[in-house]
């Protein structure tokens, strides 16, 4: 599971490790009544959560917080700290990963904690985005509140765009088609004499298959029903929208093909300038706004004949949830409600590390000033409103490899999309089934 993981929920696992020996201890010591925090980030995101660590440890000088950086798998090191009796308080929560915890009882429904502050709770509901909320609700409870929003949009070159004549649309309301989409692609892939691209059109620097899915969803079409635990990829419309993603590498020769994308990764082909296209989410924005010679900007997923007019991304997003038997959950709170509130959200909107969950951080003059390369703003403050609900399930690591086994052959051009419907009543199974 953890090694098909996309950025969302394991954020660089490779540069996460090294970095735990340089803030395992911030902010509280080895003391045993520090609430302690567990989290993942590359070292420049550690580093803004230390910033609202401290900012809390001045609000709250009588709490201290201790952090432990995840290592590569933070759903086993989660489980093993727990089986341990050594269950970090406060624990990051992967939208993906969190209901494995949820259904076997580590996590604290935090509507114990909401129904005391009615006020509290009523606020930061009507602050937050319905869709990043209540994808942290789970069998009638509420086990994170939402941190940051991560879906998925598009980055594209701008000198490559303005030589090839093309201006792509502003907004996820008034997207462009899969059509005016492959023209695009077409016109900014250059190929020298011999037939060797020089410069892609389109690269993909999330999990393939998932974003396959973004354009299943562009065409009218949703990934996954929840309420009754279905997934659509038997829906003619899906299918077609994997499909043309598929075809942008198989048929156009457009994109990098399987076999292309193992001699360089899609944002570093992005960031030399020789993709004018990349399918990615906001974690990616400060490497590409520390180039000073790569002039970019940001649009949105393209809509399919059965989609529309608006675009659509999936719903990406990390919370903060509290162990079920912390003892010290009224402390772990105040932090919760810190982080993931007002004055956390602040930070997080200035940092330019992460997108914020609240609409009044997402509007704020400290968010705008931290993306002053971006000329699309509206691509991360629309966003998440245009996002689509994923499964929320605890078996999700057998439906994603389920996905992969199959979705694969597709990407691969030995499948037709369409054979897809096949395993869609073994994953509907699963979605239905507890663990």
């Amino acid at each position: 599971m953890a090694s098909r993981l996309h950025r969302r929920t394991l954020l660089r696992s490779a540069l996460a490790a090294p970095a735990a020996a340089a803030f395992g201890t911030a902010c509280g010591g080895g003391t045993d009544d520090a609430v302690t925090f567990f989290f993942q980030a590359r070292p420049a995101e550690a580093r803004a959560r230390l910033r609202i660590v401290e900012a809390f440890a001045a609000r709250h000088p009588g709490i201290r917080i201790r952090t432990i950086m995840s290592g590569p798998d933070p759903m086993q090191q989660m489980l093993t700290y727990c089986a341990g009796g050594r269950c970090p308080d406060v624990l990051m929560a992967w939208e993906l990963l969190y209901a494995g915890l949820a259904e076997r009882g580590v996590l604290l429904d935090l509507r114990i904690m909401l129904d005391r502050e009615p006020e509290y709770a009523k606020h930061i509901r009507a602050e937050s985005y319905s869709t990043l909320y209540d994808t942290f609700g789970y069998r009638g409870g509420q086990y994170a509140l939402p941190e940051q929003w991560s879906g998925v949009f598009l980055y594209y070159n701008r000198k490559l765009f303005a030589e090839a004549g093309i201006r792509p649309p502003g907004s996820w309301g008034a997207a462009w088609t899969y059509d005016e989409f492959l023209a695009a692609a077409r016109a900014t892939t250059r190929r020298d004499n011999d037939g060797r691209v020089r410069h892609w059109g389109f690269a993909d620097g999330w999990v393939p298959y998932y974003s396959a899915a973004c354009f299943g969803m562009n065409n009218g079409a949703t990934w996954f029903d929840p309420a009754v635990r279905h997934v659509n990829l038997g829906d003619p419309r899906f299918a077609a929208g994997m499909q043309f993603y598929a075809d942008l590498a198989v048929r156009h020769g457009v994109a990098p093909s399987v076999a292309d994308r193992q001699a360089m990764a899609a944002p570093d082909l992005f960031a030399r300038g020789r993709a004018a296209m990349l399918l990615g989410g906001h974690w990616l924005y400060s490497e590409f706004a520390r180039r000073d010679d790569l002039d970019f900007d940001v649009t949105v997923l393209p809509v399919g004949p059965h989609g529309g007019p608006a675009a659509a991304t999936d719903v990406g997003c990390t919370g903060l949830a509290i162990a079920a038997d912390s003892p010290h959950r009224e402390t772990a709170w105040e932090f919760v409600k810190f982080a993931t509130g007002p004055e956390g959200q602040a930070l997080i909107a200035e940092s330019g590390l992460f997108v914020p969950v609240l609409r009044s951080a997402m509007g704020s003059a400290g968010f705008a000033a931290a993306h002053r390369r971006i000329g699309n703003l509206a691509v991360f403050t629309e966003g998440p409103e245009h996002s689509r609900p994923l499964a929320v399930t605890p078996v999700w690591g057998k439906v994603d490899a389920l996905l992969a086994r199959h979705c694969n052959r597709v990407l691969r051009g030995a499948a037709s999309a369409d054979s897809l419907g096949a395993v869609a009543p073994d994953i509907d199974m699963l979605l239905g089934a507890r663990p």
